[in-house]
């Protein structure tokens, strides 16, 4: 009776592979997908029309077309793969497990949030977390993470975003840069190389807004990561607009110092991030309670937003 029931449940493998041929109408995009082979992908087509005794194909001068048969055999499997996933990824949010797995921005990560995380530990000893790199939003499912640090908007697909803290800047350089280059007015910034960042790409024009500053400005070089536009600054290049928390030290030290002193607050601000699939997970809930409370502590009367659901 089982080997009976065996013949009618092809293996996963030939079913995402006809899910992907079917969706795509191509052997070779679905091999892409999957990143198999096109004739790792035929073989599994051909083992699954063997098995169940049908054609769910014909193929054409434009690649492959679902038969009669084929088209409603894609729709059933379709829903069911989707329903899978759906229940594998409630299975991991609600697993007995002791690891968290969280996707950190490195000059965040570095400056404000490792010198926290001994309290988290002490305070949550059997956690281990598992630290990764993410600039940007990215696919959760199928990452293997259980949360992330973003900054942004609150408009992360699928998620809920719990808010952290704003973001203040102020335009930097180094102490070299500003004796060879003196700034009399913010306007003098107009016509001095100022640094982008690639996640911030309006910030100097609403820095500029906010004074009633219009017109041109000069170019500059663009940044991924704050770690390096600040070693540009310090290398005397130009001029960047940075968060003030991220860049203590080197004000303190005389490392940097401010182009203008009108600090103004970004469009951008800081989230944890959760997929809606994994909100029962306990250790990224017990970090979620941990680093709302240090962003209260740490911002005090700034913090001023909610979490979103997307």
């Amino acid at each position: 009776m089982l080997t009976h029931q065996r013949r009618f449940l092809p293996s996963t493998s030939a079913l995402a592979a006809f899910d992907s041929v079917a969706k795509l109408g191509s052997f070779s995009a679905a091999a892409n997908e999957l990143a198999l082979t096109q004739g790792a992908i035929s073989r599994q087509i051909s083992l699954l029309e063997d098995q169940l005794g049908v054609k769910l194909f014909e193929r054409t001068n434009r690649g492959v077309e679902l038969t009669a048969i084929g088209q409603t055999y894609a729709k059933g499997i379709g829903d069911a793969l989707a329903t899978i996933r759906t229940l594998s990824l409630e299975a991991m949010a609600t697993r007995d497990d002791t690891h968290l797995r969280l996707a950190i921005l490195p000059t965040f990560g570095t400056r404000w949030l490792m010198p926290r995380i001994p309290d988290f530990l002490k305070r949550n000893p059997a956690v281990i977390i598992d630290f990764a790199t993410r600039i940007g939003q990215f696919e959760f499912e199928g990452s293997g993470l259980d949360a992330a640090i973003h900054i942004g908007e609150p408009n992360w697909p699928g998620t809920e975003c719990q808010f952290l803290m704003q973001e203040f800047v102020v335009p930097v350089c180094s102490p070299s840069f500003l004796a060879e280059n003196p700034i009399a007015s913010p306007q003098d910034l107009l016509s001095k190389p100022l640094f982008d960042m690639a996640s911030r790409p309006r910030a100097w024009e609403h820095w500029f807004d906010s004074l009633d500053i219009a017109g041109g400005r000069g170019g500059g070089m663009r940044f991924e990561q704050f770690s390096n536009v600040v070693q540009a600054c310090l290398a005397g290049l130009g001029i960047a607009l940075v968060p003030t928390f991220l860049i203590e030290p080197e004000l303190e030290n005389g490392q940097l110092v401010r182009a203008w002193n009108h600090e103004v607050k970004s469009s951008s601000a800081y989230y944890l991030v959760r997929p809606l699939s994994k909100m029962a997970y306990g250790p990224a809930t017990a970090f979620s309670h941990w680093i709302l409370d240090q962003a209260r502590e740490f911002t005090g009367p700034r913090r001023d937003q909610g979490p979103s659901k997307t």
